[in-house]
């Protein structure tokens, strides 16, 4: 009997486990993560295990990185040296969910092995800036190998600085193409995000995630979330609002050696405010 009772016990121990909750980023639909030019200054396994010890689940991989010794273009790499990140990444428990800023120029077969890479790597989403005579082959090759493209913006001149100029390139086009908002470059540029937030709802496939300590000066820089000037609730807000699902990822350019202790900071932040969007659907 003692023994009956104590199966029953880590039975029912396995299914209270797997029925557990789920907190407050997985009910909104959330993917926070890191990006890896947050550690650009590291090679890319110490960047993923940077990333792990800030105890997120997602990851995405920046358009270059440091392998082996060696500065590489992520896209460029070999079958080898894909299945070395993946193991890496898999090994720390972390999820990877797109990569870029990557060259899609207008030459079919020079994009198409970006698209190839993406599938190699098993992501899901590419981000880029492609231009204006680039995007009919970006389209065609969405579908084909149905993995998205989020248009990234850099702050003005960029072709891309307005959520104006992405809704214009996507216009008409598949949904597998849309907006990596990056909230900082928009502050850099003078803009509000919350508000270049609510001119691309609906189109939002991910964001590189800020708050910076200015807005309207490109100099301007990363500070801990919620101490800075881009309202970073607010952003929240809209978000939840929009019922956006998917990659919410740090990209912290500043104290680069040393940033670890912000980015938990801001991290911190973001999954109270998570908390209390969540509590006042409750209320």
């Amino acid at each position: 009997m003692k023994k009956l009772a104590l199966v029953m016990a880590v039975l029912c121990y396995a299914l209270t486990a797997t029925a557990a909750e789920p907190d407050s980023l997985e009910k909104l639909g959330w993917q926070l993560g890191v990006h890896s030019y947050t550690f650009k200054e590291f090679p890319f396994n110490e960047a993923v295990d940077k990333t792990q010890a800030l105890g997120v689940k997602y990851m995405s991989i920046s358009g270059g990185l440091i392998l082996d010794g060696k500065s590489r273009r992520t896209a460029e790499l070999s079958d080898e040296e894909i299945k070395q990140v993946r193991e890496k990444v898999a090994a720390a428990g972390l999820t990877l969910v797109n990569c870029g800023v990557v060259q899609l120029p207008p030459d079919e077969a020079k994009s198409r092995k970006v698209f190839e890479f993406a599938k190699k790597l098993g992501i899901d989403t590419l981000v880029a800036e492609p231009e204006a005579k680039a995007l009919d082959i970006v389209e065609k090759l969405c579908k084909e190998y149905n993995i998205k493209v989020a248009i990234h913006e850099h702050p003005k001149p960029n072709i891309y600085w307005q959520p104006e100029n992405v809704l214009a390139a996507i216009k008409g086009r598949t949904p597998l193409m849309g907006a990596c908002a990056d909230v900082g470059h928009w502050a850099r540029s003078g803009l509000d995000p919350t508000e270049c937030l609510k001119k691309l709802d609906g189109h939002v496939l991910a964001l590189h995630f800020k708050d910076l300590n200015a807005r309207g000066e490109v100099k301007a820089h990363d500070v801990p979330w919620g101490t800075g000037t881009s309202d970073v609730k607010s952003m929240m807000t809209e978000l939840k609002r929009q019922k956006f699902h998917g990659a919410i990822l740090v990209e912290y350019e500043y104290n680069w050696k040393a940033s670890s202790p912000e980015i938990a900071e801001s991290l911190k932040y973001f999954r109270l405010v998570a908390d209390e969007l969540v509590k006042a659907d409750a209320k």
